[in-house]
């Protein structure tokens, strides 16, 4: 069995499915076979080789694209003496081959579609597109408060210092006003000997 593979796809890869498809084109072969082909040749499958093309490499070539058309064209204009050989073969392969086409492209379909279900749906993205936009808005509310509440300690910090520094003036008042009133107290304060030669205290 094909291991089928999911990694990225490299230039030389883009290349060999772009010379394939566009011989396939001369040919007048079907896409799906050359998908096939390729996909045989990278162990793809031809759904993914088919994705390939139509959303990245065939945007790239074009003008490859109209020249094996017109060359397709220019074979079929081939007189029918020379053609008609060719035709019994492969209308034979061809008739031998819708059937199994048929199935390789419903596998295809089934498998390109289960990889399709397990992307993530436009509204899966949109529900949680507004689930974060619901918390950025969440969290933005949040950082206000806080911001506020910032402003608010700031502003509190601020009146306490102020009344630290007024309570220092007062106390810083006060403890002049007692060294005031007791160098008052002092200066009215005499002394004077008695009788018997001792210190007594006058009051002025």
């Amino acid at each position: 069995m094909t291991t089928t593979r999911q990694d990225a796809w490299t230039h030389d890869e883009d290349l060999l499915l772009a010379e394939v498809v566009l011989r396939h084109i001369r040919e007048g072969a079907t896409q799906l076979a050359a998908f096939e082909e390729v996909g045989r040749k990278l162990s793809r499958t031809a759904a993914a080789c088919g994705f390939r093309w139509n959303s990245h490499v065939r945007k790239q070539y074009k003008t490859g694209i109209e020249v094996a058309k017109k060359q397709r064209k220019e074979l079929r204009t081939v007189p029918q003496q020379e053609e008609e050989p060719l035709k019994e073969p492969i209308a034979q392969e061809e008739s031998k081959s819708p059937s199994v086409q048929s199935k390789n492209a419903i596998k295809d379909l089934i498998t390109f579609l289960q990889q399709y279900e397990e992307a993530p749906s436009m509204q899966e993205i949109q529900q949680e597109n507004r689930q974060l936009t619901g918390k950025i808005k969440i969290l933005e509310e949040e950082v206000a408060k806080l911001q506020h509440e910032k402003e608010s300690l700031i502003n509190n910090l601020e009146v306490i210092e102020e009344d630290y520094h007024a309570l220092i003036e007062i106390m810083d008042r006060a403890r002049k006003m007692v060294i005031l009133q007791e160098d008052e107290r002092n200066r009215k304060v005499k002394f004077q000997m008695d009788k018997n030669g001792n210190l007594e205290r006058v009051e002025k």
